[in-house]
């Protein structure tokens, strides 16, 4: 296990990208570390890094050799390195999420009440409870890993994951909840949809939600879903 304060290990990923580890397990420190690394690197805008991609425990940076040498990026890594323990500006808004649960629209959600000696009620109050941090971005265009999950409500994959999963489904997966963006295959518990369009390529901003971001689920009617649902 690699302790949370030490320094990072610096891997190559091929000719055009490195990853910075900070760790080897979810944690909120961890996380910090990683985007204040991603927040540093944007900031500077420094010649050939191409693109920035954090996740949980890591910073995957792809860059032009052409541009900047494996040798200058190291470098520019290495001298943000003392600065990422930094607060960050702390994030003023939390970004809402309308949620219809249960029934059609959330096919698990009583098969993952039982599994925990809960009503359907009161696992939607437990999951509509915390404020989520959006941990990483992947798996499909603007799925977001949301930590925060009440650990009453921890829950393993589904065994045999479904061919199609309707974009907006909010699901449970281990620790972690997260929304579809897209339609797509999908191994995770789904508890309910929502409306919003959390991908959408014609916006200027495409992806609703991105690494940082703080997450509440707001339960909602049917009659509301319907009213706002645009496919």
């Amino acid at each position: 296990m690699i302790p949370i304060n030490s320094k990072p290990r610096i891997l190559f990923c091929g000719d055009t990208a490195i990853s910075v580890e900070f760790g080897d397990k979810i944690d909120p420190e961890i996380n910090a570390r990683v985007r204040r690394l991603h927040a540093l690197l944007k900031e500077g805008g420094h010649t050939g890094i191409s693109g920035l991609n954090p996740t949980y425990r890591s910073l995957f940076i792809q860059y032009d050799p052409w541009e900047c040498s494996f040798e200058r990026l190291v470098g520019i890594v290495e001298q943000y390195l003392p600065h990422i323990g930094t607060p960050m500006e702390t994030v003023s808004s939390v970004k809402q999420i309308p949620v219809c649960y249960g029934g059609e629209l959330g096919p698990d959600l009583e098969q993952v009440a039982d599994l925990h000696g809960l009503c359907g009620d009161e696992l939607i109050r437990l999951h509509c409870a915390p404020v989520y941090q959006v941990y990483m971005i992947g798996f499909t265009p603007g799925f977001a890993y949301l930590g925060g999950l009440d650990e009453r409500l921890h829950t393993p994959r589904r065994k045999e994951p479904r061919k199609r999963v309707a974009a907006g489904s909010i699901g449970i997966a281990d620790r972690q909840t997260g929304i579809y963006p897209i339609e797509s295959p999908g191994g995770w518990r789904l508890i309910g949809r929502t409306y919003l369009k959390i991908f959408d390529p014609e916006r200027e901003r495409p992806f609703f939600l991105e690494a940082g971001d703080l997450v509440r689920f707001n339960r909602i009617g049917e009659e509301e879903f319907e009213k706002h649902y645009s496919p």
